[in-house]
């Protein structure tokens, strides 16, 4: 596709400045890395565009630290003090479950909550951008109902775009994205048995 081209204009009634409005379903998923990493490059265009963003995190501990996270923290406390770009909210509504032996039950009372959290914000259309951040694993797993989702999604007010990322996104998930991405792994350095540094994975 041409750069700023589309491929068709579709057959809708609406104007090009009130389709570029319309709110986006974004999932990127695959077994390549930088699904987070795209997404909260998204979050940089947010904030600079001074939109309201929120970011929930669903399988990270709370007891971890990312840069992405101090960084998106720290231009949330530039606007508090100066105006400019976006608020920035941070949520981490899980217990570190993809990586820690904590009980599945656990696990799946955090990933409700988030999700009550999210529905909830929605609903008061808190933020411009709201971030998923490996919210595929819940709905993949069986966790959370996706069709609820789905529905919740869809019925969302105004203009709110949600990003989604992880691994192995349920088939209709993808069908219902605008856009969806995959991340393809061709190389990683892991699999020469190096392991993530900072800077690079966190």
């Amino acid at each position: 596709m041409p750069q700023g081209k589309v491929t068709e204009v579709p057959d809708d009634g609406l104007t090009t400045r009130e389709r570029r409005a319309l709110p986006l379903l974004v999932v990127h998923t695959g077994d390549g890395k930088g699904k987070s990493t795209a997404a909260f490059g998204m979050a940089l265009r947010a904030w600079t565009a001074g939109w309201p963003i929120g970011v929930f995190q669903f399988t990270k501990s709370p007891k971890w630290k990312s840069g992405e996270e101090a960084a998106l923290k720290s231009l949330g406390s530039v606007h508090e003090s100066t105006g400019q770009g976006g608020a920035v909210t941070w949520h981490k509504m899980g217990e570190g479950w993809s990586w820690l032996r904590t009980q599945p039950e656990d696990h799946a009372k955090a990933a409700v909550a988030g999700w009550e959290q999210v529905k909830a914000d929605l609903d008061a259309e808190r933020y411009r951008l709201m971030i998923l951040d490996e919210f595929t694993y819940p709905v993949s797993n069986g966790t959370l109902d996706v069709t609820e989702i789905l529905a919740t999604l869809a019925a969302r007010p105004g203009t709110q775009h949600v990003v989604i990322t992880g691994r192995r996104a349920h088939p209709d998930l993808i069908a219902a994205a605008d856009l969806v991405t995959e991340m393809t792994k061709i190389r990683h350095p892991m699999d020469a048995g190096r392991k993530g540094q900072v800077g690079i994975e966190w």
